[in-house]
């Protein structure tokens, strides 16, 4: 191995060299990335539309541009799916990744374009890979296979020219050929439909492969990981997998699962590095194992901005740049990217942990938390809480939801969680004790509602029976991929769905 480390040193430091020059100039940065797309795309329908070949500076591209969601791009997407072309980007795009951040019937499909493909989702995974070799040169994971956990695809019913399905089923699909040569399960099973007949194959074909490190959704690897287990009857994976180093993750907070992956492989010398990888895009890599948050990658044909979450609901929100943003406040972030899409919100909501360099955490949705009350409870609040109650009292949460009980003529508001235990606390009491004075440490607003009870009651807490998350998502066709569970709504669709399949 210490000649390939010393091979693929060489190879990554130019790109290492590129990824210091970002984290020195990012305005510079990004303002090249901003008129690089106004220059390809000005003659496009979009680029007509707000007359790109006169934009000159940021803040013309902010008055002309006004920032968008899904509904106000679908049009678009609908007839880039029936083939037409020079829409939102030059030439023709084949590809739409189906979003699957959330279990709502409606689905997203995101355009998918080369550019996008080379150089943002490609060019994130050669980097994640640089930056973890940088810090760790007598690694030996290119020893072995990477085995990779994703979706599926299927052809797109609007086009026979179009496909959609899930971004992992999407980079499987378009991968250089020699790709494979370094990962496991191959294409066939990776693309796999039903997940269930997935889990098989993949177990059948990868416990004799020399796997050295996992890449996936942690709350979906586990099931796998716990399967492989008990196929094989191991009680660890590093009894099957001796040379595993690193896991890669992403997709959701990987702190709730962090105590289960260390039984499961323990030895110290496993990593875990997250990633910031959506259908829109790559936008972020933990550079640092040893440091909070992820490093945003700003060259990588996308540009960013960012809205203050409580102006988001404005009708001209005012989003700031790179330059601009403020440590501690949670953003909703904004991007126009190299896959056709123009001051998007993407949803998702960021605070930046360092301004030198760029990091990031991510801290939620902008559709997914509870405000009911005006306690404005973020998902980074609840997993906080359920953390601190978790090690408190020795228990490990498989997957949990939480949504309000409103208020009626004779009953206070209060916060029910449905939570399904892999280990359940020995005194639920307790547990919901300490998830009430975690929220409370973790949240003023919410702390403020619930003095004295004047507003909110103590949370209203439902032990859910084993697999209830897991059979939810079976009846609703979305089982495995990067299917997400919601942990947070303002309303109650998605928890009494839930309660009433927990009586069943």
């Amino acid at each position: 191995m210490p000649i390939i480390n010393s091979i693929i040193s060489l190879f990554n430091s130019k790109r290492l060299t590129q990824i210091d020059g970002f984290r020195k100039e990012p305005g510079q940065v990004q303002m090249t990335q901003l008129n690089n797309l106004i220059d390809i795309a000005k003659n496009t329908d979009i680029g007509k539309k707000h007359e790109f070949g006169s934009i000159k500076t940021y803040e013309t591209f902010a008055e002309r541009v006004p920032v968008c969601d899904y509904e106000g791009v679908r049009p678009y997407i609908e007839r880039l799916r029936n083939g037409e072309k020079n829409l939102l980007w030059p030439g023709e795009i084949k590809w739409f990744a189906k979003s699957s951040g959330t279990t709502s019937t409606k689905s997203k499909f995101i355009p998918v374009t080369k550019e996008a493909l080379e150089d943002c989702h490609f060019r994130g995974g050669k980097d994640v890979l640089a930056l973890y070799h940088e810090k760790h040169p007598n690694s030996e994971m290119f020893s072995g296979k990477c085995l990779t956990l994703g979706g599926s695809h299927q052809i797109n019913n609007f086009s026979n020219d179009s496909f959609y399905g899930d971004l992992s089923a999407i980079l499987i699909e378009n991968l250089p050929f020699w790709t494979h040569f370094a990962r496991t399960p191959d294409q066939s099973i990776a693309l796999m439909d039903e997940w269930e007949a997935k889990l098989e194959k993949i177990t059948e074909t990868t416990i004799s492969e020399n796997v050295t490190s996992l890449a996936g959704v942690p709350s979906w690897f586990l099931v796998l990981i716990k399967h492989v287990l008990k196929q094989t009857g191991k009680t660890n994976l590093l009894e099957i997998w001796p040379n595993l180093e690193l896991f890669i993750h992403g997709g959701i907070n990987f702190t709730p699962y962090r105590d289960q992956y260390k039984e499961l492989i323990p030895t110290n010398k496993m990593n875990y590095l997250e990633t910031y990888n959506a259908s829109e895009g790559f936008f972020a890599i933990q550079d640092d194992l040893s440091a909070n948050g992820m490093l945003l990658m700003l060259d990588y044909g996308v540009f960013y901005e960012f809205v203050p979450l409580n102006e988001v609901t404005n009708a001209h929100p005012h989003a700031r740049t790179i330059d601009n943003v403020e440590l501690g406040v949670d953003y909703a972030m904004v991007i126009t990217t190299n896959g056709g899409l123009w001051r998007y919100m993407i949803g998702d909501t960021v605070r930046f942990v360092s301004t030198n360099p760029h990091r990031i955490i991510i801290t939620g949705r902008t559709k997914h938390y509870i405000n009911a009350f005006g306690e404005e409870l973020m998902i980074e609040n609840a997993e906080r809480a359920l953390n601190s109650a978790c090690k408190e009292t020795g228990a490990i949460i498989k997957e949990f939801t939480a949504a309000p009980v409103f208020m009626e003529a004779d009953s206070k508001g209060a916060h029910e969680w449905l939570i399904e235990f892999e280990k359940q606390p020995q005194n639920i009491g307790l547990f919901n004790q300490l998830l009430d004075d975690g929220l409370k440490s973790a949240n003023s607003d919410y702390e403020a509602k619930r003095y004295k009870d004047l507003t909110l009651e103590m949370p209203h807490l439902v032990v859910a029976r084993e697999h209830l998350f897991m059979d939810w998502l079976k009846s609703k066709n979305k089982l495995g991929g990067q299917n997400k569970i919601p942990r947070l709504a303002n309303n109650r669709e998605y928890i009494d769905e839930l309660l009433d399949l927990n009586t069943k």
